[in-house]
This record gives structure tokens, C-alpha cells and sequence, in this order.
């Protein structure tokens, strides 16, 4: 057992992945990560009575740690399988690194929070859970590490940055909300060949900007 997780926090994660369940998402991989990732461990300690709420909460930096339903939702559009490697724009907290991981995913996570990022990958080392961290601009993914089999970004696009499209494999894909007239949309661009990308739209959704830059 991991330290400061106890029986009736697995209990509370396993009654959220009820939940989640009943609002729709249908994955198993998923939801037994959702049923076994300590989000209590990946927010503020004064937050902790509320980590097995469906609901999003501040991490600082004015970024947040995102509600479970909207993680597991983008997991389950990703669909990651054992051994894929994936490219995370946007670690925040590590919450979502940490169900990709959990989903048997080889995680690939980029963080332009210089804050959010040590804080993070300390996080990981502490839980001992496998994911490689950067700290850098997520608008331009991770070439060095680049090709990925699947690409998620945890913030709001006004584009799908050119250097995600090139990093994602051929008969890969990539889950991210853009901005289309005036409203910040769940897209999926699956790669059919070298230039073009299959699109599909799942509906509005919110998260907080994408941003260019370090800080």
C-alpha cells in the first residue's frame, strides 16, 4: 500500500468509477485506473476530502487538476493499449500521466510550469510510477522522443499545433480541444497517412488555454 492511501480512499475510488461508469464511460482499462490512481495524492492536502469528487480543483499556477469524468473521458476517446508510447501536453498535477501509466501506456509528459513540473516528477518518483517528464513549450510536443503512437493535450488549442501532427504515427492519433467558433470542442485527428488526419468531433468541453512559452 502507498503511503497515506488507505482502504477508504480505495473504496471512494472505486464508488467514482461507478459513477463514471454510470455517466458513460465504458472502458475497462480505464476505469480499473481510475479505480486504482490515488488522485488524493495528486492534489493539496487540504483538498482532500474532496479528491473522490467528480469535480475539478486548483493545483496553483491558475491551472487545475481536471474532474475524473473528463479524464477518463479523453483516456477512453485516446484509448491507449499495453506498450503504446504517448506524448501528454500539459502534466499539471500528473493526475492524468499517472491513469495513462496505470492504462500500461509508456508516458511521455510535457509540462511548461516550471512549479507544476518538479513538483510532478517529484510526485512520480514518491508513487513509483513510470512516466518520463519534461520541462518545456508543449506547443512543440518532444522531437527527440517523437514517433508516439497516441499524442493527449489537457488544455485548450486554438490550433492543432504542426508539431504534434508530425510527431504522431501513422495510424496514430491525437485528443485534443480546439477552439471552433467560439467554442472549445473535443476533437480526435487519427493520422491516415503522411498528410492527412481523419476528424472526428465529440461535442464542447472546458479546460483551461494552451499556452506557447515556459515559465
Amino acid at each position: 500500500m502507498i503511503m497515506n492511501d488507505t482502504p477508504r480512499h480505495a473504496t471512494l475510488r472505486r464508488r467514482l468509477a461507478e459513477q463514471l461508469y454510470a455517466k458513460g464511460i465504458k472502458n475497462t482499462r480505464v476505469l480499473n485506473a481510475i479505480a486504482s490512481v490515488p488522485r488524493h495524492l495528486f492534489m493539496n492536502s487540504t483538498l482532500e476530502p474532496f479528491a473522490y469528487n467528480d469535480n475539478a480543483y486548483p493545483i496553483g499556477a491558475d491551472q487545475t487538476i481536471s474532474q475524473p469524468w473528463t479524464v477518463a473521458y479523453q483516456t477512453e476517446l485516446l484509448n491507449p493499449q499495453e506498450g503504446e508510447k504517448v506524448l501528454e501536453i500539459g502534466t499539471g498535477s500528473g493526475y492524468q500521466s499517472a491513469v495513462l501509466a496505470c492504462c500500461g501506456a509508456s508516458v511521455y509528459t510535457v509540462e511548461r510550469i516550471k512549479n507544476l513540473y518538479v513538483s510532478a516528477t517529484k510526485r512520480f518518483s514518491e508513487l513509483n510510477i513510470k512516466v518520463t517528464c519534461k520541462y518545456g513549450d508543449g506547443y512543440e510536443g518532444w522531437a527527440e522522443m517523437a514517433p508516439y503512437d497516441k499524442i493527449i493535450v489537457t488544455a485548450g488549442a486554438d490550433s492543432v499545433p504542426h508539431n504534434l501532427l508530425v510527431q504522431c504515427k501513422i495510424g496514430g492519433s491525437i485528443v485534443i480541444p480546439i477552439m471552433e467558433n467560439n467554442e472549445l470542442r473535443m476533437i480526435r485527428l487519427t493520422r491516415m497517412s503522411e498528410n492527412n488526419f481523419n476528424k472526428e468531433d465529440f461535442g464542447t468541453c472546458a479546460f483551461v488555454p494552451m499556452l506557447k512559452g515556459i515559465m
